[in-house]
């Protein structure tokens, strides 16, 4: 596929002296208003180099390339070369692309060689996955196909929360209150009523905190009883979760937790000890980052246990020995910032210059509505949305209405999995991930307007009308050469086409930025644009040198549309 920006700088570079075409490239803009063409050239900057005005040097310019064959016309607006690409030329061209290419579409080689990894979910052991981890689930799970599918070796990790203090007081409830058969049948429910119980009779007896350090100590040092105890909660908990995972088809290259690198944290603190970056201060031992806007650093409590910030640390330092990654991103809530800022810092003052190539990715906070009201979801309090409901409550929701609208469907289950996961999914990933948002049952739900069952149908619409067209027919477009490109250049084919094209701009965009919703919006304006092509231009027409063209750019359409779903982690259904 011709790259059309470096295309236009290579033909302005030799009529236009002065600039190479690597600095014109960076010049050349796509106008927001398609009546000032397909890209724009300004000319400001050539002013001083001509000693001319810029309208001057505009239609100077326009007038040297306007009989290049792959522009349509070429107009000069005030100080701006306006280029209106070949219609024809570009469809045919980007149709036949996208046909060869298909699940390649928008693959690239950009990061051959290089290693990412995305440590992504990481749901605390004993406690719930609920509605709040999606976010981390998800965005993680969406980063990881798109760095995947640029090239690079993507390594997923979920860093499991199975260490700290939380288990001292899990531990100490399940010996007051608990029963082995309870947590047996129901897990994850059984042992978050247990460290909700354990925060209220806390209230009524603060003994019971000291007593839950105490038993953290234990685990620490390795004590038998408390260590089988917290392997059990590790072990059941994983299994739940597993249950979610497979639901919403997220697999991991590593489930290595906080608890992996407990041995690996007394050689950090002899590290910082060492390179003179470690204080004490009222029995425990800090590293003081006032002087770079950031407060001290606590790195092990008086009674010598160790946090978060120093299993971070180990963490990383592990990674960079076990992967050598070029990138290490973690997507983690908004609510961490200090503590990454804080533990980035420290990396580097320990002289490795790797700590730039740790990545925060941060996301904005879920609440959710109570009785007209709007709560923040607390695990302590168990005011929780439990994910494995969302996720069935969605499907359920889908079936009903497959059954109610008559959906033709070879598998009401499998359907219904699809698309009501996917809606979830969608829903997640269709805002800018820094944003708060409230989690409402009948906004997640709702599968009108821009919504993930939206985008799901309009590519079952697709596969629809290549069922129609039979095999023969579709063959025959599949090949794409000669294709009578007339027929589908007109507004809604050409605009249709000019999304697809960017696509691949798009996928390198949402990567630079983090941002799967990038991708979340591009897949909609497909959507929109091929429902309107499909609107506007019968396809199975008689004439079969335009229905093959037709058909063309509806398969290029649909592969489009199944390349962006695989990004974000959702299916592509092929019946609606």
């Amino acid at each position: 596929m011709i790259d059309y920006k470096e295309k236009i700088a290579d033909i302005i570079a030799e009529a236009a002296e002065g600039l190479s075409a690597d600095e014109i490239a960076g010049s050349i803009e796509v106008p927001t208003d398609e009546k000032m063409g397909d890209y724009a050239f300004p000319c400001f900057r050539l002013a001083k180099e001509y000693h001319k005005a810029p309208p001057l040097i505009a239609q100077d310019i326009a007038e040297k390339i306007s009989s290049d064959g792959i522009f349509e016309k070429v107009e000069s607006v005030n100080a701006y070369v306006n280029m209106f690409i070949s219609r024809e030329m570009f469809v045919s061209d980007l149709v036949r692309d996208v046909n060869e290419k298909g699940t390649d579409y928008a693959k690239s080689d950009m990061g051959k060689g290089k290693t990412v990894i995305v440590e992504f979910s990481s749901p605390n052991i004993a406690k719930p996955f609920h509605i709040g981890h999606i976010r981390s689930t998800v965005i993680g799970n969406s980063l990881y196909k798109i760095y995947d599918s640029l090239g690079y070796k993507t390594v997923r990790i979920n860093h499991l929360g199975d260490y700290g203090t939380q288990f001292g007081k899990m531990i100490c409830a399940y010996r007051h209150w608990g029963n082995e058969e309870d947590v047996k049948r129901e897990p994850i429910k059984t042992l978050l009523g247990y460290y909700t119980r354990f925060h209220k009779e806390a209230e009524k007896d603060p003994a019971l905190e000291q007593e839950a350090r105490d038993t953290f100590t234990k685990l620490e040092h390795g004590e038998k009883e408390e260590v089988e105890i917290w392997k059990w909660f590790r072990e059941e908990s994983l299994k739940e979760f597993e249950k979610v995972y497979k639901m919403l088809g997220i697999e991991f290259d590593s489930y290595t937790g906080e608890s992996f690198y407990s041995d690996k944290m007394p050689a950090v603190v002899d590290e910082l000890k060492e390179k003179g970056l470690l204080e004490e201060s009222q029995g425990a031992e800090i590293v003081d980052l006032e002087k770079y806007g950031l407060t001290p650093a606590l790195i092990t409590k008086s009674d010598g246990s160790s946090l978060y910030i120093t299993r971070d640390i180990a963490a990383a330092l592990y990674r960079k020995k076990t992967y050598d990654f070029d990138k290490c991103i973690y997507v983690v809530a908004s609510q961490q910032n200090l503590h990454f800022k804080q533990w980035f810092k420290i990396v580097e003052l320990m002289g490795y210059d790797w700590a730039k190539d740790c990545v925060h990715v941060p996301f904005g906070m879920v609440s959710m509505e109570e009785n007209g009201e709007v709560v923040t979801l607390s695990t302590r309090e168990g005011r929780v949305v439990f994910l494995e409901d969302v996720l069935n409550q969605a499907v359920e929701k889908t079936k009903e209405i497959i059954v109610e609208k008559n959906v033709v469907t070879d598998n009401v289950e499998e359907t219904a999995n699809q698309v009501g996961i996917g809606a979830v999914i969608f829903q997640e990933l269709s805002n800018n991930r820094i944003k708060d948002y409230v989690f409402k049952w009948d906004k997640v739900l709702n599968f009108d307007g821009e919504t993930g069952p939206y985008v799901q149908y309009t590519y079952a619409r697709a596969e629809s009308v290549l069922r129609k067209a039979g095999r023969e027919a579709v063959s025959k477009a599949m090949e794409s050469d000669g294709l009578a490109a007339k027929y589908i250049s007109r507004d809604s084919g050409y605009e249709l086409a000019k999304l697809i094209y960017s696509l691949p701009d798009v996928v390198v965009d949402a990567a630079a930025k983090y941002e799967p919703s990038i991708v979340t919006r591009h897949l909609t304006d497909i959507a929109q644009a091929f429902n309107k092509f499909y609107h506007d231009e019968y396809i199975l027409v008689d004439n079969e040198e335009e229905k093959t063209a037709k058909l063309a750019l509806v398969l290029a359409s649909r592969t489009a549309i199944k390349n962006c779903l695989g990004l974000l982690g959702m299916e592509a259904p092929e019946r609606m």
